[in-house]
């Protein structure tokens, strides 16, 4: 029942047009009989390609459980994933299918709406046959098994989409499955392919499994009776044991094997920007925008510092040409003037909500998008993720309708002595958690989830763009400031342009570490000197440069196209151009690649 309801559904929100469309009429043909003869190819090829989404969202999340769950389809909460051969190649036979199919529906007859979703549905199925033959991360990424490890009990019990008793039953099942995927980990791994930061990652990770055993499944059990009970406690033993032995795996062999280069190369990382960001700038061009956005942000940082500075005892010398150490020294000096703004370590939680009433009332009062009627739901972090950041924006899955967002807010650690909370709060300070509100919830991911859940395409909302998102958080960060936020608080527009270094900064270290062999050195002056970063946050994303490929670039790259979207958008309309206006209508496309948004908007060719 549950499978027809989403095919029908899905089948017309496509066929109705998926959205409001700000594209005039087509001029009629002077032909007689035309425009119905359109209107009819237009909603063949329409149907056809509804019912090939819905194929798609039937059997492939079918093929991916654990993401199923994670993205709101419940059919298949009491699987995993199969990454055996033969499972592998079934998801590459399936998606060579669908490509197939595809390749039959006429792209040029389709809706413009369908036109994109046609070509966003592509590029998922090429990726995902690129990743299994061509990066094969299957090989020598073991994230990939343990990440599937722990969404697999995380995305059924971190939300209350069901009942828990039926989760927890779902999640039984789940850990049975668990000792499998364990040994298709050790069966499939190379370890003379598999990098050593990433086996080292792994190894920590893995002995963090028990901490979501007892997070979430072992307090709840007793909701579970008789046999459900004792087969659940069964699970969480056979889990406890299997992890055991895969940690022994881990620690005795593919730690001290691990020969693999993180590194990816040039040829791959092409290849992975295309079909990660799905963007409308390749690593040319995104290195020399980086390069130059980072001139000018020092740039506009220093000027910010000489109105800082100007008066103050012992502050460094700021003239009006500065050499580079000048520059840097009245940078850091203005830096320490925010850090010193910042909140005691026992009233973080208190300080953000705090941010978030203001942010609020400033979009209300400035009037830059609408705001949602029901706000943003704040909750303590979860335990066990705490000590990373201060907040994030915590959205459910997309088809899981009605269920509230959360914008997490992180306390201090208890155990933390007073050297670690210094540090921590020095980059957290007042004004960075004013900006991390803004990126998070308002009028960042928070806003921008509620409006994209509006559009009715169920295959967009799955197949929802990361550069989208990522950089419209960053766009919004810029966005306040401009409004003037907090008064036009110099503190604040240093801490918000340090944010945005941070960045920009993120994609010319992605491409440094992947194709350029930059060394640590070379990434931590980027980081710490150059963009002003603290010591341990740069150790920690020159880690993350090492685990991850092109998703850095993601913040920047997105954030750039929403900047060139809102310029074309401006030059276009002229006298008619509204910013709440332009960007409720961004947002009303249910976060597609910025390219395909912006390409609706101005009524441009879907290319």
């Amino acid at each position: 029942m549950r499978q027809t309801l989403i095919a029908a559904a899905l089948a017309t929100a496509l066929l109705a047009g998926c959205g409001p469309s700000t594209s005039p009429p087509p001029a009629a043909d002077a032909s007689a009989g035309a425009p119905a003869a359109g209107e009819a190819a237009t909603a063949q090829a329409d149907a056809a390609f509804a019912s090939l989404a819905a194929r798609y969202l039937d059997e492939g999340l079918a093929l991916s459980p654990v993401a199923a769950t994670a993205i709101g389809e419940h059919r298949h909460d009491s699987e995993i994933d199969d990454l055996s051969a033969a499972g592998r190649q079934r998801g590459t036979d399936w998606a060579r299918g669908m490509l197939a199919s595809l390749e039959k529906i006429d792209a040029g007859q389709l809706s413009r709406e369908n036109q994109v979703d046609a070509r966003i549905l592509r590029n998922q199925l090429e990726y995902a046959v690129w990743d299994t033959e061509v990066m094969q991360r299957w090989a020598w990424d073991p994230q990939l098994y343990s990440g599937l490890a722990g969404g697999a009990i995380y995305s059924l019990m971190a939300r209350e989409f069901a009942p828990m008793p039926d989760r927890l039953r779902s999640a039984t099942a789940r850990m049975e499955k668990l000792p499998a995927l364990f040994a298709q980990a050790r069966e499939n791994l190379d370890p003379a392919r598999v990098p050593k930061t990433h086996a080292e990652t792994v190894a920590r990770q893995n002995r963090g499994l028990a901490s979501l055993l007892d997070t979430f499944i072992v307090p709840n059990a007793g909701q579970l009776q008789g046999e459900e009970r004792a087969r659940l406690d069964a699970a969480v033993a056979t889990v406890r044991a299997a992890a055991q032995e895969h940690q022994q795996w881990l620690d005795d062999t593919l730690v001290p094997q691990a020969a693999g280069d993180f590194r990816i190369g040039a040829e791959k990382y092409d290849q992975q920007l295309r079909f990660a960001l799905n963007s409308s700038l390749g690593r040319t061009e995104i290195r020399q925008r980086a390069e130059a956005e980072l001139l000018r942000v020092r740039e506009e940082m220093y000027a910010v510092s000489r109105t800082m500075l100007a008066g103050k005892p012992g502050a460094p010398a700021t003239p009006e040409q500065p050499d580079e150490a000048q520059r840097q020294a009245a940078i850091e000096a203005a830096l320490e003037l925010s850090y010193a703004d910042r909140p005691d370590r026992d009233d973080v939680v208190e300080f953000a909500r705090h941010t978030l009433e203001v942010a609020t009332a400033f979009v209300r009062e400035k009037d830059l998008v609408t705001v949602p009627d029901d706000p943003v739901q704040i909750i303590l972090m979860p335990e066990f993720q705490r000590g990373f950041s201060v907040a994030y924006a915590d959205s459910p899955g997309p088809l899981d309708r009605g269920l509230d967002t959360y914008y997490a807010i992180s306390p201090i650690p208890d155990d933390w002595d007073d050297a670690k909370v210094d540090s921590f709060l020095r980059e957290y300070n007042d004004y960075m958690i004013h900006v991390l509100t803004i990126h998070e919830a308002m009028p960042g991911h928070y806003l921008e989830g509620a409006h994209s859940l509006k559009h009715p395409s169920t295959l967009r909302a799955v197949l929802r763009s990361g550069p989208f998102a990522e950089g419209w958080a960053v766009y919004t960060e810029r966005m306040v400031a401009d409004a003037g936020y907090l008064d036009n608080d110099p503190r604040f527009r240093m801490v918000q342009l340090k944010f945005y270094a941070r960045a920009v900064a993120n994609a010319i270290l992605d491409q440094g570490v992947h194709v350029d062999n930059w060394t640590k050195e070379q990434a931590m002056d980027l980081m710490v000197r150059q963009t002003f970063q603290q010591q341990s946050e740069a150790e920690g994303k020159w880690i993350r440069a090492q685990l991850s490929s092109t998703q850095l670039a993601t913040y920047f790259v997105g954030a750039q196209e929403h900047f060139d979207a809102r310029d074309a958008a401006r030059a276009k309309w002229g006298d008619q151009f509204k910013l709440k206006d332009y960007n409720d209508r961004m947002l009303s496309y249910g976060a597609p690649p910025v390219r395909f948004a912006r390409q609706l908007l101005l009524d441009e060719p879907i290319e």
